[in-house]
């Protein structure tokens, strides 16, 4: 072997490995998770039980931590926040038999395990169970891949669990702001009203 080819085969070797290497490291973000951050920018939120497959996955033996070809058709049960919110939502994602509940305290400030490693997102669902689905609205379609390493679609342990519970609470605070900003105004405006009628 020449020289020259010898380079080319370790520099082509060296490539991979880094490559390699790179597909291997876990995803990270700059700056922290905030909870109600991702609430607050999300055009939707919904309750969902992960139904069936859409679209099978091509290969099931072979799957992926990134985004997956399969898809997931899911029921809602309840629109916690949104418009035209449909009644069935199709998201990339791989139907599974196991839990993959948050081991963390809510409000959760971090994805479920199965997110933590290769991908920012977790794409696994347990069939039939349900799912707090943190939406954003990329055109036609909603997607949860937005809100990288935060708790966007959270396996639901009942209909009084502690992350529903808090997002339901944070949704409430939310609500209540444009009037709390508004009543300032409103009694300035009040003021100066009656002290023109008195003068």
């Amino acid at each position: 072997m020449s020289h020259t080819n010898l380079w080319r085969g370790l520099f082509h070797a060296s490539v991979l490995v880094v490559c390699t290497a790179a597909l291997a490291l876990p995803c990270t973000i700059v700056g922290s998770i905030s909870p109600n951050e991702m609430v607050r920018r999300a055009d939707a939120i919904v309750r969902a039980v992960a139904v069936e497959y859409a679209t099978a996955p091509a290969n099931p033996g072979a799957l992926t931590t990134g985004v997956p070809d399969s898809v997931v058709r899911f029921k809602i049960a309840e629109v916690l926040k949104g418009k035209a919110v449909p009644q069935e939502l199709l998201l990339p994602g791989y139907l599974s038999e196991r839990d993959d509940f948050n081991d963390h305290k809510a409000p959760y400030t971090f994805v479920r395990p199965g997110g933590r490693s290769g991908s920012c997102f977790a794409n696994s669902y347990r069939r039939g169970a349900e799912f707090l689905l943190v939406l954003k609205n990329i055109g036609t379609s909603f997607t949860v891949n937005w809100y990288a390493l935060g708790p966007v679609n959270e396996q639901l342990k009942s209909h009084d669990d502690p992350w529903l519970i808090w997002v339901r609470q944070e949704l409430k605070k939310e609500a209540a702001l444009p009037n709390q900003r508004l009543q300032p105004t409103a009694r300035a405006s009040f003021s100066r009203l009656s002290r023109t009628r008195r003068g």
